[in-house]
């Protein structure tokens, strides 16, 4: 489970931010592209991901099938990555946490239209080829038409029920 908190004491070196921030930017690339292999190429083999609503699998061969499917359903997408941030794991050099912004705006093969705003809380691992994610979150802020009309899930109270405020 990720333990990702903003206010985290060591932000990792300049190397590992521009190498993370890479990795976070080809997921971003590989998703507009539709690019399997290069998105699939982002994770650990043991690697966690969730989409929350009880859409989580561990294991790269399940992430990436699950992320075929989803994409099965989507006729066109462009993820954008806006800001973010990365953190050493204290004692452990080859792990971190992180959390980067974004935002998609999609078409569905179904001719519905929608954008997505959210941020991903992150767990990082050096491995042999660079750093991967080993488990990767989404939290959603906004999912739906692209006129702003559905509900915002980061009210207060949303925030406050998701346990990311005090009550």
């Amino acid at each position: 489970m990720i333990s990702y908190t903003p206010d985290q004491p060591s932000p990792v070196v300049a190397d590992d931010y521009v190498a993370i921030q890479r990795l976070v930017h080809r997921y971003a690339d590989a998703v507009v592209n539709r690019n399997a292999e290069q998105w699939g190429s982002c994770w650990a083999d043991d690697a966690s991901w969730s989409l929350g609503q009880g859409r989580s699998v561990v294991g790269k061969a399940d992430i990436v099938d699950l992320w075929t499917k989803a994409m099965g359903m989507m006729a066109a997408v462009v993820q954008v990555v806006h800001n973010g941030d990365a953190f050493t794991v204290e004692g452990d050099q080859d792990r971190a946490t992180g959390r980067w912004y974004i935002s998609e705006s999609l078409s569905r093969v179904t001719g519905e239209v929608g954008i997505l705003l959210a941020h991903y809380d992150d767990a990082y691992v050096r491995t042999p080829a660079g750093w991967r994610f080993s488990d990767r979150m989404l939290q959603p802020h906004y999912s739906g038409p692209p006129d702003l009309s559905a509900a915002f899930l980061n009210t207060v109270d949303g925030l406050r029920e998701r346990g990311v405020l005090d009550a």
